[in-house]
């Protein structure tokens, strides 16, 4: 079996306010060279990575143990907001092009890993809105109409919850109902929207402030931190982020910050390192991200 991880020497960085995770080791994973190479997804038990370029064109999965990859697509757009199976074995991913207008469209496929078998879930759109998949189902927000989709079709579907972004504002689906939740008002402008794996809470960005957590209904918005970043939950009570920094044309620095929410933080890795966009993985063992010039680590939690 090919060795695709070595174990850097790097010290985890001293805690800011609390030890929040106990890491094991931080590991360099020896992905193909390039360095427009960023990270799109992580498999829920760790054993594949999703991995596309710096703008999102192509979408590839990497096998961990084996060292294998295999494409999943080419096209633009295809690393942008990737959908995993609750257990791995498919990938809901997009696909951008332009229509006879020269008008921008995205395309929503999906893809069955075993069998590379694909399907197109949504033909061109302009209004493809949010994504969520939940045990057998995919929820997909088109416009204002909600759709379910099962990934087995021997079993029921169950609606969960899909936030999306409209204009600049946060709005919510559930069932076939969508609705503006906007927690801070109409006047903001947000982005980087996640529920939690209990349902119960949401997390987004507020441009111009900073991270926030609120109940699934809006309500009761808790400010966390203005360096959380591109934030997702690593579990019910704890968001995985960047700190990030820039001089107004590039990343200066850029740290990879777990907070729970009593808004204590712990950071991860060392300033030798510019960290971007984490992904966790669903059992929150594993915590990937990607560095400026196309490298990719995996965090390991005790």
């Amino acid at each position: 079996m090919k060795k695709i991880f070595f174990i850097i020497a790097l010290t985890i960085a001293a805690m800011v306010n609390a030890q929040i995770l106990e890491v094991a080791s931080i590991n360099k994973i020896a992905t193909p060279e390039n360095e427009d190479a960023k990270v799109a997804g992580i498999a829920p038990d760790g054993s594949y990575l999703l991995l596309t370029t710096g703008s999102n064109q192509g979408l590839q999965r990497f096998d961990l143990a084996s060292g294998e990859i295999d494409i999943i697509s080419e096209a633009a757009g295809a690393g942008y907001n990737v959908r995993i199976s609750d257990d791995g074995k498919d990938v809901v991913y997009r696909e951008t092009s332009y229509n006879e207008n020269r008008m921008r469209v995205q395309k929503l496929m999906r893809q069955t890993l075993s069998t590379r078998q694909k399907m197109v879930l949504l033909p061109p759109t302009r209004d493809l809105q949010g994504i969520s998949i939940h045990r057998n189902t995919i929820s997909v927000v088109n416009g204002k109409k909600a759709s379910r989709i099962a990934l087995d079709q021997t079993q029921k579907t169950e609606a969960a919850p899909v936030l999306s972004i409209s204009n600049g504002q946060l709005m919510i689906t559930r069932g076939s109902k969508t609705e503006q939740l906007s927690p801070n008002g109409t006047d903001k402008s947000y982005i980087w929207p996640s529920v939690s794996p209990d349902g119960k809470h949401i997390t987004y960005y507020v441009a111009g402030e900073g991270c926030y957590v609120a109940g699934i209904d809006g309500k009761n918005p808790q400010f966390i931190a203005r360096q959380c970043r591109a934030a997702k939950w690593l579990d019910n009570s704890t968001l995985v982020a960047m700190a990030d920094r820039d001089n107004g044309e590039v990343v200066t620095e850029s740290a990879i910050v777990v907070y729970n929410l009593n808004n204590e933080m712990q950071r991860l890795t060392t300033d030798d390192l510019i960290a971007m966009y984490p992904y966790a993985s669903q059992d929150g063992k594993h915590i990937v991200f990607s560095t400026d010039n196309g490298e990719t680590y995996m965090i390991n939690v005790k």
